[in-house]
């Protein structure tokens, strides 16, 4: 389900933090990317069905973590337990 990233490429997978705008802080799954933006979802009140647009300089990507890209696309729950699990491991607030 989750895979280690050593070297840049493709960011889709992967955990992001918001560094700008009234959703500072909070962390995101990368499900989608288009030129400088990138789609995200928390799976609560940003699922995949309604993913935030944000520009590619807002966010730090989490390269440490990459959720494998699932053939039928990302799920709510998996993106939760995703973030969950990066928060608990990191002891980052949510």
């Amino acid at each position: 389900m989750y895979r280690t990233v050593v070297t840049g490429g493709e960011m889709i997978g992967m955990l992001a933090v918001s560094k700008a705008g009234h959703d500072k802080g909070d962390t995101y799954v990368i499900i989608g990317e288009e030129n400088e933006y990138v789609y995200l979802a928390d799976g609560r009140s940003r699922g995949v069905e309604r993913p935030k647009k944000k520009n590619k300089k807002h966010i730090q990507v989490i390269r440490k973590i990459c959720l494998d890209r699932p053939e039928d696309g990302y799920k709510d729950l998996e993106i939760k337990r995703a973030i969950k699990k990066y928060q608990e491991e990191a002891n980052v607030k949510s």
